[in-house]
């Protein structure tokens, strides 16, 4: 019997490729790669052979991924329900997927440049961001860093800065003394542990599935350990809350890891421009679990800014 994730993968990204997403790989800086799934549309090549980029013909969502997952395993139930009204952009944070560096640098701040920086390569100026989890996390880092390039946000199971303070409520309430010992299970009860506070009702799966995924989607555990040891900062060291852009906060009533109690107190924090919206019997996979009706409320928010857009156009 093969690995399932490597009998899975094809399927995923042929149903993506369906879709209208195309995977490229670009070299953002010497020793920077980015994988990155982008619409069809915007991909040509010249005489020479070479790929040359056009921007986007629709409004373009950037879907920053969980660290559990790459980029098209947390969002492909999305980019099949977006890419019909949407420019979806899918890129890989550096060590998930195909993009790597030979940086030492693991901040949050780090992965939110290498982003920007390959979406300027692909010649996109004004995104809807969405974020899950850690993708979240950076996705905040961009819109401080990008307030131009990032017009407003969906984010779910996420905090905008992970402080010690937040990571000692979690530790306590999963049992565990870092994050690592949850994010970068090492076997088999691990992974079942982590999958059990993702998700608020998890399937069974027999024991050889969760080995595959263990064996075929948690590489470069050296690097990784190190990027969720740079998450963490003191309280102190916290950015600001005060943020130009709308911020809908999209969230699971189940979520244990980001409670949400603390959406509440992070949509007050975050002031007028932030709202607020849950959904029943979901967890922090939110995205996966109940695909319907995250999209359902996802797509609603896109029509909003983008009939916004089209009124600050006009006028």
């Amino acid at each position: 019997m093969g690995n399932t994730i490597v009998v899975l993968t094809p399927v995923v990204h042929g149903l993506v490729k369906l879709a209208g997403l195309t995977p490229q790989t670009m070299e953002i800086e010497p020793g920077t790669l980015m994988n990155i799934w982008v619409p069809k549309e915007t991909v040509t090549k010249n005489d020479d052979g070479d790929f040359v980029y056009v921007p986007p013909n629709k409004p373009a969502v950037l879907l920053l991924h969980s660290f559990g997952l790459d980029g098209i395993f947390t969002w492909f139930l999305q980019v099949l329900a977006l890419t019909k009204d949407y420019s979806v952009y899918v890129p890989d944070f550096l060590f998930f997927g195909g993009s790597i560096t030979d940086s030492t640098e693991r901040s949050a701040s780090f992965q939110a440049r290498f982003v920007a920086k390959g979406l300027e390569k692909l010649r996109v100026e004004k995104v809807t961001l969405v974020g899950l989890s850690y993708g979240g996390m950076v996705g905040f880092k961009m819109a401080k860093m990008y307030p131009k390039l990032v017009k407003s946000m969906v984010m779910s199971a996420t905090v905008i800065e992970l402080t010690e303070s937040i990571s000692r409520d979690s530790y306590k309430r999963l049992g565990i003394t870092k994050w690592s010992d949850l994010l970068m299970p090492e076997t088999v009860d691990g992974l079942k542990y982590l999958f059990c506070a993702a998700f608020y009702n998890f399937p069974w799966l027999p024991d050889f599935v969760y080995r595959d995924i263990l064996e075929t989607m948690y590489t470069n555990r050296k690097q990784r350990n190190e990027l969720l040891e740079a998450l963490v900062v003191p309280d102190n060291d916290a950015s600001d809350t005060h943020f130009s852009q709308m911020i809908h906060l999209l969230w699971a009533e189940d979520d244990v890891i980001f409670t949400l109690d603390l959406a509440t107190t992070m949509k007050k924090q975050l002031g007028e421009n932030a709202t607020l919206d849950s959904i029943k019997d979901a967890g922090h996979l939110v995205p996966l679990e109940k695909s319907s009706a995250y999209n359902k409320r996802l797509k609603c928010v896109l029509e909003r800014g983008t009939k916004y857009q089209r009124a600050d156009h006009k006028y």
